[in-house]
């Protein structure tokens, strides 16, 4: 149990110490990411970066993924072709959902960071960090983004995660740093005493602390 994000960010942060004087670039999964991301960037003196991703929800049930979006030019996406099938969903419902979502990350690119362009992550580390995975939607759509950006490596960083989804997580990454994995998980907030639901605000804010560790921003 973490008292909050910035508590989980500090002792996610103390298990990455070996990446320390590395070529790092932390990415934050918004909104809940970023208060825990922001830690992890501090302690390894890293530029903190958005991975601006989004859960690709059913049509009936928003809440539950049937695939993932990250912003890019093409944008990245996944799908759940099992939940797909098994929800009866339509090709024409699912791209319904998906320019949505498509929607949704292009007004917080604007908001939260106008015309600046992502870093050049080529020959570094990446450590893509959230709050907590829950299916690993948007978690996989992020790794699969960067790999294409030619990192030198990728680590999935986050506090808590389903027991079920670390294999996946190991499969996709190049290594997972995990504080916690129950095997009764049923959601990331169960895990925290304080877990408000983050503004855009709230991330404006995380972003002008990053500035403070990395001025080139």
């Amino acid at each position: 149990m973490f008292s909050d994000r910035k508590q989980a960010g500090q002792q996610l942060a103390a298990a990455l110490q070996s990446h320390t004087g590395q070529p790092v670039t932390v990415f934050a999964l918004p909104r809940g990411g970023l208060p825990v991301a922001l830690e992890v960037a501090k302690s390894l003196g890293a530029p903190l970066e958005l991975a601006l991703v989004r859960k690709i929800g059913l049509p009936f049930y928003p809440e539950v993924a049937m695939g993932a979006v990250m912003d890019g030019d093409p944008p990245t996406v996944i799908r759940n072709e099992e939940m797909i099938s098994h929800q009866q969903i339509s090709e024409r419902d699912f791209q319904a959902c998906l320019k949505r979502e498509l929607a949704e990350i292009q007004r917080r690119r604007g908001v939260y960071l106008g015309d600046r362009h992502g870093r050049d992550v080529r020959g570094r580390t990446v450590v893509i960090v959230d709050d907590g995975l829950a299916t690993g939607a948007t978690m996989r759509a992020a790794i699969k983004g960067l790999r294409a950006r030619q990192p030198d490596k990728i680590v999935v960083a986050v506090p808590v995660c389903a027991l079920d989804v670390l294999p996946v997580m190991r499969l996709k990454a190049d290594d997972v740093v995990c504080l916690e994995a129950p095997s009764d998980f049923q959601a990331v907030g169960m895990y925290y005493r304080h877990f408000p639901q983050l503004t855009d605000q709230d991330v404006l804010d995380v972003l002008k602390q990053a500035e403070k560790i990395d001025p080139a921003r």
